[in-house]
């Protein structure tokens, strides 16, 4: 039995389309091809809107769903990190709910595929009823090099929770927090693990980050001394973060840099030559609400870089939506062509977290998701008595 979905534009992960052009789907969702309506017979369905593969989420922070609307707008990334670390513990059946709730959301708004950042083990639970394929990403901190090995044997222990998830829906890897967080000790401990993987880090995120490298100043001197951590081992590079760190990620399969709200040109072009493969994660709402900046999209796109999408968490979101995140790029950047953006959301997210193979585009024998957008990119949530909710079709693997 075949579905056969047709709407005013077709999005096929690689190119809009506003042809007479029909999707067909096995009754499981795994794609047949895209042919005429001319040819393609009876019982097609027709929508008004954009016809798109599922989003594909590539930054998000689901352990922290119960924070939402915990943490004030606008107070910068320091003074964020404080109140995440002073208000993220509560009692684990709340944390269980809001996990729950926020994946729910995630699925309703059409994401397939999430680059989950895990701390913690919090998360698992869910993640076992397989409702949405996950590249799990344990993170790692620990400025202080004296405690490098605890905190890489934590995240291990970690890892090693997450790897007995079923391999057709999730995979793993061990990275590391972010340049401000992770000694050079500790670094040597999560090198080794880079191989064939896709690893991530939070980059640039705060003008301070580059401060603190170049001159050893700025407000993450506030942040070391609110944490009571003393900083004699460390020495100003005279470099950006990235032009500082990068050397520790290139044997790394793929590179998701996240944020890049204070990236300038010349960090592009020195990533560019040192990693094979980078992906630069734009996260336009969760950067509005804790720096009031908006990431440089169009330096990014001018510098030909691919670009995915992100969330990052309800902590620093209103929502955990990929289409709330192109209406905001949509609103600040009018002039970026709508199929570019959707091609960040799906085929460039799905190549990312290495899942090109199953998600992102409309390819015989694929199973990516079938979303309908209207022409806004208002989210529709199809039903009816003869046809399935195409919005909820996620990949069976």
């Amino acid at each position: 039995m075949y579905h056969k979905f047709q709407s005013t534009q077709l999005y096929t992960g690689t190119e809009l389309s506003q042809d007479q052009l029909v999707l067909i789907t096995t009754k499981d969702g795994t794609i047949e091809g895209i042919i005429g309506i001319e040819d393609a017979g009876d019982d097609i369905q027709s929508f008004d809107g954009i016809i798109t593969p599922g989003f594909v989420n590539a930054h998000c922070h689901l352990e922290l769903s119960h924070m939402k609307g915990l943490i004030p707008q606008k107070s910068g990334l320091v003074d964020f990190i404080l109140d995440i670390l002073g208000k993220r513990h509560i009692a684990e059946d709340l944390i269980l709910q809001g996990i729950q709730d926020a994946e729910t959301e995630m699925i309703d708004s059409g994401i397939v595929a999430v680059g989950d950042i895990c701390n913690t083990t919090f998360t698992l639970p869910q993640k076992q009823l397989h409702r949405l394929k996950y590249y799990n990403f344990i993170e790692v901190s620990g400025w202080h090099p004296d405690i490098a090995n605890t905190r890489y044997q934590a995240a291990q222990s970690n890892y090693d929770g997450f790897n007995q998830l079923s391999k057709s829906y999730h995979a793993a890897s061990i990275v590391p927090h972010a340049p401000y967080s992770v000694s050079n000790q500790l670094w040597q401990y999560l090198k080794p693990n880079f191989n064939q993987q896709t690893i991530t880090i939070h980059n640039q995120e705060t003008s301070f980050e580059n401060n603190f490298f170049e001159k050893g100043e700025g407000d993450f001197v506030r942040l070391y001394e609110r944490l009571g951590v003393n900083n004699p081992f460390f020495s100003p590079t005279g470099k950006t973060s990235i032009q500082s760190y990068l050397e520790h990620t290139t044997n790394a399969e793929n590179l998701i840099l996240v944020h890049n709200t204070f990236t300038n040109e010349t960090d592009i072009s020195f990533a560019k030559k040192e990693m094979n493969s980078s992906y630069w994660c734009v996260c336009i709402n969760a950067n509005l609400y804790i720096e009031n900046a908006l990431p440089p999209i169009e330096l990014i796109r001018n510098n030909q870089c691919k670009i995915v999408l992100g969330t990052d968490s309800l902590a620093s979101n209103d929502a955990l939506s990929i289409v709330a995140e192109m209406k905001k790029i949509k609103q600040h950047f009018p002039s970026i062509p709508l199929s570019e953006i959707l091609q960040w959301a799906t085929l460039n997210g799905a190549a990312a977290l290495q899942l090109e193979q199953a998600l992102g585009s409309f390819e015989k024998g694929k199973k990516p998701g079938v979303v309908l957008l209207d022409d806004n990119l208002n989210y529709k949530n199809l039903t009816s008595a003869n046809s399935i909710n195409i919005a909820r079709w996620l990949p069976q693997m």
